[in-house]
């Protein structure tokens, strides 16, 4: 249910590597953004929802501040965290009590006294002598009152409460709305992607953009959201963490999740690109729906398969998008050559849908969103067990089960048990002797008869329950 007052919006800004999104995962209770010593980890804003007693608030972990106003990769960061600034109901202003007030902390300082925001000035990792010392030079802000904070030991949230509450209550801001938006952070966790649940549940359709570095992936979300929401550039592997962002589609919720860029595995050799991995592959996982998008111009690469393998191996309704289709020469020849080396190369989920496009001009993706929820159609799919094995008995009447050491095996029965994807059970005797190819000829089958084209499918082989049957 969403609430009819809009959730409170808090932003945590500072410079890189005082400990934002350590405090992010804190009050969302959950580590949702990536934790590195490198500086400069965040890059995009990341949305959770967050709890802090009885209040109930959107918080915003954003890029380290830089004090660079050009088009550069740290100047494109700033913007996206002034932004941020400006969509937030508060403000929390973190710096490094360890390493007391920097010049870049000072330069920060001045730009947020210009912003008509209540602010509250949080001095982190301030536990123990050195962290006390640092935090007593905050009077050099010029922003009040400074609350003391270890965001990696959770000591002094009760202060950080007291003083978001002290903010919003000066400015004549209700801190405690009727939110009947509460909770959904925990319904969320324990939603299981896998459960079987009705077409539409209610909730927003969960859609993954996926693929190697450098196709577009940031570039194709902004160009939906109609906004430049993700920070974009020349630069591979910008993102570096999975964004979430919600996005109304046709009066439809949506929500996107942008992914870091993912390598051969051979060249993932930094801890950092191995968490940004590691967070890629979760969000596939939590999704319903990827989206995988590969540069047309390159052409396929073995990565591309590799990612389509991952997100068929998890189950999900899967998509090509070819992107940068503007700088294709030969359209026709060109999407014969593709939809031909991903029906060789994947033939588990031969037909998948494929939509050309281009991030840039925004050409073609009018069609990407009905592939997407045509995906998760039949991704939902149920098949009714009398239509089922009917089927099944024209299917084995045309192409008969092989025997195995002079014995016939013989599949008898079938049942989807469950959809999400559609997944079936086929009672015979023998199971563990009927070859592969044959359960692709069922699946191949099922997909065909029952438009499941490009879905994976799973069937799971059991032994007659019947022990007189297994002849």
């Amino acid at each position: 249910m969403v609430s009819e007052q809009p959730r409170l919006r808090i932003a945590i800004v500072g410079r890189p590597n005082v400990g934002k999104s350590t405090l992010f995962n804190r009050l969302v209770g959950k580590k949702l953004a990536l934790v590195d010593d490198t500086p400069g980890v965040t890059r995009d804003r990341r949305e959770g929802e967050g709890r802090l007693g009885e209040l109930h608030f959107t918080v915003f972990d954003t890029a380290g501040f830089e004090d660079v106003i050009d088009d550069s990769m740290e100047g494109r960061m700033r913007r996206q965290t002034e932004r941020a600034v400006q969509d937030a109901d508060v403000v929390l202003f973190l710096f490094d009590a360890r390493a007391g007030v920097t010049p870049l902390d000072l330069a920060f300082a001045r730009v947020l006294r210009k912003i008509d925001r209540p602010l509250v000035l949080c001095a982190n990792k301030a536990e123990g002598k050195e962290g006390q010392i640092g935090a007593a030079g905050a009077w050099e802000l010029g922003l009040g009152d400074c609350i003391h904070l270890s965001a990696e030991h959770g000591e002094g949230m009760i202060d950080l409460f007291d003083s978001i509450v002290e903010q919003l209550e000066a400015r004549g801001i209700d801190p405690f709305p009727d939110d009947d938006g509460a909770g959904e952070d925990e319904a969320e966790e324990a939603f299981d992607p896998d459960a079987d649940v009705p077409e539409d549940p209610g909730k927003p359709l969960r859609i993954a953009v996926v693929g190697r570095p450098n196709v577009g992936k940031s570039s194709l979300i902004n160009r939906l959201l109609g906004e430049d929401r993700l920070i974009t550039g020349p630069e591979a592997g910008l993102t570096r963490d999975s964004i979430s962002v919600v996005w109304d589609w046709q009066g439809r919720e949506v929500k996107l999740f942008d992914t870091a860029g993912l390598r051969k595995k051979a060249r993932v050799e930094s801890k950092l690109e191995k968490l940004s991995a590691g967070d890629t592959i979760r969000a596939v996982k939590f999704a319903e729906v990827v989206i995988l998008l590969i540069d047309a111009v390159q052409g396929i690469d073995r990565q591309d398969l590799v990612i389509a393998d991952r997100a068929i191996y998890e189950g999900r309704a899967l998509i090509v998008g070819f992107n940068k289709w503007d700088a294709v020469e030969d359209h026709n020849a060109a999407l014969v050559a593709l939809k031909e080396k991903l029906d060789i190369h994947l033939p588990q989920v031969r037909g998948l849908p494929v939509v050309t496009l281009s991030a840039r001009t925004g050409r073609g993706l009018d069609k990407l969103m009905p592939a997407a929820l045509d995906a998760y159609r039949k991704w939902n799919r149920r098949v009714p067990t009398a239509k089922l094995n009917r089927w099944l008995a024209t299917a084995i009447e045309r192409h008969p089960a092989p025997a195995v050491s002079g014995r016939r095996l013989r599949p008898r029965y079938m049942t989807q048990v469950k959809a999400r994807p559609p997944t079936f059970a086929l009672f015979m005797n023998r199971p563990g002797e009927l070859p592969e190819s044959y359960v692709r000829y069922l699946m191949n089958g099922l997909r065909e008869t029952f438009d499941m084209e490009g879905t994976p499918v799973r069937i799971n082989l059991r032994k007659n329950e019947n022990p007189y049957t297994d002849d």
